[in-house]
């Protein structure tokens, strides 16, 4: 019950500070974040919502986005609904001898300038593609842990040979997602792409449906599976066309009737005599490339892909990974990239301990530190980020050395022979443990990824230490601060005051678009 009452106090203080119900639009949420759509931007209180204990931090992207971090924002989201329904309920209707109400229209017209404004330098064709892209695949995010971490519990009893009437339940549960994921991929892609999320998924379901087996295309067999959730994206989309198609020409009277028919039937059959075979050709690709670079480039290839996710990350690219990512554990059963891109986060906690220990005076700054780094080993990076390397500047770049070099080390090891992967996305850190699946049984896969940790962490310490500050940087930064309320980002903590008495502080770089869409937290 007080963990009920702590979760509807944070919401009922975030709400007045988002200017009321009558300003919220839309209300969602991803693993880490309460993301907002809202009238009006100006009746945002900023400060006042960094300024509270639960609140990790806040980024504007296509969407206000409040970090609240994994847990607590997937129990905070409904008291907010809950209390943004009693407001519109209670809201007084307008009347003579009080002031009149203000409609969503005339909010939506005052923040139509600032909310453009923001947007535009986010709103191009290729990131609004991504985005529509891990929309579809981020919900799908808990059932992959969740059957992930069953899969590998199993094959712990299995090697053990404990329980073998317990294992084959499961290996059920592990496996039953799975093999249906196309459905899901096809129902959440057609209701991103403004189709009827049903029929997606029915025409994506023909890809899992066994009886597949029977129908020759291109001269070969069809498996059923093949394709993939590559398979199931393009089927779904094109359904969404021919939906869209018919719903412009057949008339209202038989729609109902002609337009559910032909959509399944036309996708149906170009995705059988055409999507199946295409899809499954690019899938069988993208694992025999995978396999390819870090079999033969494995440690100069984890080198580029440690070092880069991160700025990756800030520009909103990462999303293209998560297909891939996906497809990978489809065929293979887990995928190799994830382990190495989650270096960046241990490059990123290296880099925040180093500068913890360069600015002593830095009462703020360390703090913040303090409060953030549980997260930070844990694979959520926001607060570190934002709270810390990225408005100093420096150790953002040392961060993504620091992550460099443990994805080398990773990827050394895969081109050794011993494969690290992940049966699932989502986690990084050492939330990732759980999901690790290798080729050479559990004991070698954790002890590599640890090793990775560990690298990632001395090279972030070491790259921040030596060489993430200047001369001016230490003086403008390692002085005694009293905590600025205005900037505290990180729960139970105080986020770095940048402005020192004596000089104005430099300015926060913009933190793009919004990385908790990531398939790994940083």
């Amino acid at each position: 019950m007080a963990t009920e009452d702590k979760n509807r106090a944070t919401a009922a203080a975030i709400l007045p500070l988002v200017g009321g119900a009558a300003n919220v639009a839309s209300i969602a949420h991803c693993m880490t974040r309460l993301r907002l759509g809202l009238h009006d931007r100006t009746l945002v209180d900023d400060e006042a919502l960094k300024a509270l204990p639960a609140v990790m931090g806040v980024v504007e992207d296509d969407t206000y986005q409040i970090v609240l971090g994994p847990g607590t924002v997937a129990r905070v989201t409904p008291e907010f609904e809950q209390l943004v329904e009693e407001g519109r309920e209670a809201a007084p209707a307008p009347g003579p001898g009080g002031p009149a109400a203000v409609s969503s229209d005339d909010l939506a017209a005052q923040g139509a300038a600032i909310k453009a404004q923001q947007k535009a330098k986010n709103a191009t064709p290729f990131k609004l593609f991504l985005r529509k892209i891990a929309n579809i695949f981020v919900p799908l995010i808990p059932a992959l842990i969740g059957c992930g971490i069953i899969a590998g519990l199993n094959g712990l009893l299995v090697n053990l040979g404990w329980l073998p009437a317990v294992t084959p339940a499961l290996a059920a549960m592990a496996s039953g997602f799975m093999a249906l994921i196309a459905v899901f991929v096809g129902y959440n892609t057609a209701k991103e792409f403004g189709g009827t999320p049903i029929l997606g998924g029915a025409v994506a379901a023909i890809i899992v449906f066994p009886g597949v087996a029977n129908i020759d295309a291109f001269g070969q067999t069809l498996s059923p599976g093949q394709g993939g959730v590559l398979g199931a994206l393009g089927a779904a989309v094109l359904a969404v066309y021919v939906e869209k198609w018919c719903r412009r020409w057949v008339p209202e009277a038989l729609d109902v009737l002609v337009t559910p028919t032909l959509t399944v039937l036309i996708s149906g059959l170009v995705t059988i005599f055409g999507l199946m075979f295409v899809a499954g050709e690019i899938s069988s690709a993208i694992g025999t490339f995978a396999d390819w670079l870090l079999s033969n480039g494995g440690a100069g290839a984890g080198f580029v892909l440690g070092g880069l996710f991160l700025p990756l990350v800030m520009l909103g690219l990462h999303q293209a990974l998560i297909p891939i990512h996906t497809t990978l554990i489809e065929q293979q059963g887990y995928t190799v990239l994830l382990p190495i891109l989650a270096m960046a986060g241990a490059g990123q906690v290296g880099a925040a301990m180093a500068v913890y220990f360069r600015l002593p005076r830095n009462e703020s700054i360390r703090r913040t530190i303090k409060s953030a780094l549980p997260a930070g080993l844990l694979g959520v990076g926001e607060p570190l980020i934002y709270g810390v390397s990225l408005p100093l500047g420096r150790p953002f770049i040392t961060a993504c050395v620091g992550g460099a070099f443990g994805g080398g080390f990773v990827g050394l090891f895969n081109q050794l022979g011993d494969t690290v992967g992940s049966t699932a996305i989502g986690p990084s850190g050492w939330a990732l443990f759980p999901l690790l699946d290798g080729n050479h049984g559990l004991g070698s896969t954790i002890a590599i990824y640890a090793g990775g940790l560990l690298v990632g962490y001395v090279a972030g310490f070491l790259a921040t230490y030596f060489f993430g500050f200047s001369k001016d940087l230490l003086t403008e930064f390692n002085v005694s601060q009293e905590p600025a309320p205005s900037t505290i980002a990180a729960t139970g903590g105080a986020a770095p005051s940048t402005t020192p008495p004596t000089a104005g502080g430099p300015d926060t770089p913009d933190p793009g678009p919004d990385p908790a869409k990531a398939p790994a937290g940083v």
